[in-house]
């Protein structure tokens, strides 16, 4: 009686154990097979989808603190008195592209894809000045995904027959140093001398060497990629990442009345990287911000990469001699974030700024007072 009391004890621990094993075993095969969170793409139009602070992880009282503060932030320019305040300053001030008086203050904050704040008029297409530069990055970023610039290391020569980096100064000017404005291209471009942007007194140093937020200088950047691409820069974009990323058709970006060039029998229009002698893009804050929202992607929309993770990488790597700034977007590590946020950026407080550590997309127009804005908001992150 013993013995069969105890072969059944032996039996009923034998069989726990393997029900143990096989719930174990199941667990994990559950675990490893449970989806990866779906993240949320907006549709075009009105279809972008709205939720509370609560739903997206935010202090409902912070968030509003930070929106109430950032609309006391008016940028008090208009566009005359920009472009007026840079006349004064110049040697060559003529206005030689389009511009438009810009709207009241706007903005809005994405979470997980999510409009979680939004105030002001948020479509209405506005000039954004220098924020075009992070928009010119994207197509330099096509074209190196697609094999049409080997390496940012290139001499930019190797690539573009037109004169303008024919000199021994400007032969040595690489991609890179384009891209993160420390080419120090000598030369005139659009009847503009690339000495317009530079600090007084300024000695030209050897391309690399010096940091120097140039216009005339963004704008043979953009000249030669119109020359790599052979197609409209506006037609481009809007294929590859506007159309992509369901944008509306309300943006535009122009060049000047004297930047048109003649690529194979075709006239075509040089757009300029920022509003410095009017045209630029002219943008509403919602494509801002659906183009922002990409890039916190990862460059993929939906099933299709736009633009690669290793190019996004390569674009928010600091400069070496200016650690906020990569190519052609502004760069900031804030303290105990892991990871470095990054922000287009514009005169009149126009501003795409891209925070990975939050999950975060915020777009200001007309705004001064960024950081602050941008730590409030982050404030309001649990």
């Amino acid at each position: 009686m013993k013995q069969r009391t105890a072969r059944q004890a032996a039996v009923s621990l034998a069989l726990l154990l393997l029900a143990s094993l096989l719930f174990a075993s199941a667990s994990i095969h559950l675990t490893a097979a449970s989806p990866a969170p779906r993240v949320y793409y907006p549709g075009p139009g009105d279809k972008w989808e709205r939720k509370s602070p609560d739903q997206l992880g935010m202090d409902p009282a912070l968030l509003e603190q930070a929106i109430s503060f950032a609309k006391t932030q008016t940028e008090p320019e208009s566009i005359a008195e920009v472009i007026s305040a840079r006349q004064r300053q110049e040697s060559d001030p003529e206005i030689i592209g389009p511009t438009r008086e810009h709207g009241t203050i706007n903005g809005l904050v994405i979470r997980h894809g999510y409009i979680v704040a939004e105030f002001g008029d948020t479509n209405r297409a506005d000039m954004t000045f220098s924020a075009a530069k992070s928009f010119l990055s994207a197509l330099a970023g096509l074209a190196f995904d697609r094999g049409m610039i080997k390496s940012v290391d290139d001499p930019v020569r190797n690539y573009i027959h037109d004169g303008g980096y024919d000199s021994p100064h400007n032969a040595a000017i690489t991609w890179r140093h384009m891209l993160q404005q420390t080419n120090e291209w000598e030369g005139r471009l659009w009847d503009k001398p690339s000495t317009i942007d530079e600090p007084k007194n300024h000695k030209l140093q050897e391309p690399g060497a010096f940091w120097n937020y140039n216009d005339v200088r963004v704008n043979r950047l953009a000249l030669s990629l119109l020359r790599i691409w052979k197609q409209p820069l506006p037609e481009l974009l809007k294929k590859e990442f506007m159309n992509p990323i369901d944008a509306s058709d309300t943006w535009e970006w122009h060049g000047y009345r004297n930047s048109d060039v003649v690529i194979d029998g075709k006239k075509i229009n040089s757009v300029s990287g920022g509003g410095h002698w009017g045209g630029g893009l002219f943008i509403g804050s919602r494509d801002m911000a659906r183009f922002g929202y990409l890039f916190l992607c990862g460059g993929k929309w939906k099933d299709k990469q736009l633009i690669s993770q290793k190019w996004i990488e390569m674009m928010t790597t600091p400069s070496d001699i200016k650690t906020d700034y990569g190519f052609l977007w502004w760069l900031k590590k804030w303290p105990g974030d892991s990871r470095i946020t990054f922000a287009a950026r514009g005169a009149g407080g126009n501003v795409i700024w891209v925070d990975p550590n939050n999950d975060l997309v915020v777009v200001l127009r007309w705004a001064a007072n960024h950081d602050e804005i941008f730590k409030r908001i982050r404030a309001a992150v649990k």
